[in-house]
């Protein structure tokens, strides 16, 4: 497997060579590191060879065109994606176009992965692949299809390295930890988020990831009374307690839009006494903060109301302009968009040379939009 995870040094080297010309704001400063504002995400399509190559394709265009990070989970695509980010990964490695430290590399765990496709006997699949190894007892399983136990997140983790032929994952993801709260109450989900995060600092020790997080659909964006509400500062405590200051629990990602602002606009989550919005608390926790659905998985991608062509001067496409939306959003580190096909691509990396909105501008944008 490929040895070395991304650093300082390389991705700023990789910003330097692959994005001369980049616009202020094109790149974030994070933990040392130059995180792409634009990200690759590989979650939609069929599980089908042609796919495969499309991705594989799409993600070796984004990174030879200035985008260096890349998301994945494992379930995506049924491993399919993960293994075609790796076959991307190998191939502009041998064809020494980048090196595995100028990019980071993130992926997921806590549903269920078949491999490949879907198995014609589902339950068989399940009974044989996870709980007779005793990597899943069934009263750990939610909703048929998530588990957060330690056992079957070091399964999970070990088959992602695998199939991205990385030694070391950069971030590492809890998926839709909510999922949790359908089934079991607070307590019984906290007590399970603390073993996981005790396995994921043990998992930084010992070299297979770098940092961890929690990638979540509704958690984050749910008023408080909601069953799935999830607290971000409560999630970082139980962090603190067990690693110290120097925890690892270090990025989150969650769906933000110009139809999702829940992250940016609703004060929700407890902090100090506050009540603040998400982008806010992972500020003020340090941190960082990768959106999905930036375009809402191609629903804003056309008859954007003419007023953000108007505050988003400079872009050709609604697609664009719903992206510099997102990445204009103070708080937002990196904007994950959906790409399998080079074109996608080609579209997206086009705000690079357009420089985010400032603040200011940025609230005008939104206070007319």
């Amino acid at each position: 497997m490929i040895k070395g995870f991304a650093t300082p040094d390389a991705t700023a080297r990789y910003r330097a060579r692959r994005v001369p010309g980049a616009a202020r704001g094109h790149f974030r400063t994070w933990a040392g590191l130059s995180l792409s504002s634009v990200g690759v995400g590989t979650y939609l399509g069929p599980e089908d060879a042609a796919t495969d190559r499309a991705y594989a394709d799409a993600v070796a265009r984004a990174f030879e065109a200035g985008v260096n990070v890349v998301d994945a989970a494992i379930n995506y695509r049924h491993q399919r994606s993960e293994r075609s980010v790796g076959t991307a990964l190998r191939s502009l490695m041998a064809a020494g176009a980048i090196e595995r430290d100028e990019v980071l590399l993130s992926t997921k765990g806590g549903f269920i992965a078949f491999d490949g496709g879907v198995p014609a006997d589902r339950d068989r699949y399940l009974l044989d692949t996870y709980v007779r190894p005793g990597i899943v007892s069934p009263r750990e399983l939610v909703a048929d299809c998530h588990c957060l136990a330690p056992r079957f997140l070091a399964d999970q983790l070990d088959r992602s390295r695998a199939n991205l032929g990385v030694e070391t994952v950069d971030v590492y993801y809890l998926h839709n930890p909510e999922t949790q709260l359908t089934a079991v109450d607070r307590p019984t989900f906290l007590g399970r988020m603390r073993a996981a995060f005790q396995l994921l600092e043990a998992a930084v020790a010992e070299g297979r990831i770098r940092m961890y997080g929690t990638a979540t659909w509704n958690g984050y964006r749910q008023p408080q009374t909601a069953p799935d509400f999830l607290s971000l500062a409560e999630l970082e405590r139980i962090a603190r307690e067990i690693a110290g200051q120097d925890h690892h629990f270090r990025v989150v990602q969650l769906p933000y839009n110009l139809a999702m602002t829940e992250a940016f606009t609703q004060a929700n989550q407890p902090l100090g006494g506050d009540l603040v919005s998400l982008f806010d608390a992972a500020r003020r926790l340090d941190l960082y903060v990768m959106t999905s659905a930036s375009i809402y998985q191609g629903q804003l991608a056309r008859n954007l109301p003419p007023i953000i062509s108007e505050f988003l001067p400079g872009l050709e496409t609604d697609a664009q302009r719903a992206l510099q939306f997102v990445r204009s959003t103070p708080g937002v580190g990196t904007a994950l968009v959906g790409m399998k096909q080079r074109a996608h691509v080609d579209e997206n990396v086009r705000v690079g040379p357009v420089p985010p909105l400032d603040p200011e501008e940025f609230k005008k944008l939104f206070s007319e939009a």
